[in-house]
C-alpha cells in the first residue's frame, strides 16, 4: 500500500505574523480528507506537498512567469506539489470576508490540494462542484481542529 504524501507549511514571507502550528495541523486533516476523494489528480502519488507562504511580491512574479497574468493571487498550486499562497492576499480578503487571516490562508491551502486531487475550477460549473466540496472539507477539518471559523 502506498504511502501518503508528507505536507509541510513552510512561512517564507516576512511581512505578516502568522502561527504556522495550526495551520500545518489543518493541511493534514485537509490532505487526509482529499486523498479519500476519488479523483484523477497527481496527489496520491505524489512522496510530498510543500505549502509555502509568500508574499504579492512573490506571487505576482510567479503568476507572470508561468501563466503570464501579472499581478498577486491568492494561490497557485503547481502538479508536482508545490503550492504558493499569498499571505497579504489572505489578510486582505479576511478583512472582507469578515475571517481570520489564518482561516483565509487555510482556505487557499485547500484549494490548493483539490487542484492537486484532480479539481479545476476553468468553467463556473466546475467552479461550483470544486467549491461545494471545499467547503464541505474546509467545515470538517476545522471541527476536528476545534478552530474557530
Amino acid at each position: 500500500m502506498k504511502q501518503a504524501p508528507l505536507i509541510a507549511v513552510e512561512n517564507a514571507q516576512r511581512g505578516i505574523r502568522l502561527n504556522i502550528g495550526p495551520v500545518q495541523d489543518f493541511a493534514e486533516r485537509a490532505l487526509g480528507m482529499c486523498l479519500k476523494l476519488k479523483r484523477k489528480g497527481p496527489l496520491p502519488s505524489l512522496p510530498r506537498v510543500d505549502v509555502l507562504l509568500v508574499s504579492d511580491r512573490r506571487i505576482a512574479a510567479l503568476h507572470k512567469k508561468f501563466m503570464n497574468i501579472p499581478g498577486a493571487t491568492d494561490v497557485i498550486t503547481f502538479q508536482h506539489g508545490e503550492i504558493f499562497l499569498s499571505v497579504e492576499t489572505a489578510k486582505r480578503n479576511a478583512r472582507r470576508f469578515q475571517t481570520s487571516t489564518e482561516n483565509e490562508v487555510r482556505l487557499y491551502l485547500l484549494h490548493g490540494l483539490l487542484h492537486l486531487v484532480g479539481f479545476d475550477d476553468t468553467t463556473p460549473a466546475k467552479a461550483r462542484a470544486m467549491e461545494k466540496v471545499q467547503t464541505g472539507i474546509f467545515s470538517k477539518a476545522l471541527k476536528r481542529a476545534g478552530a474557530a471559523v
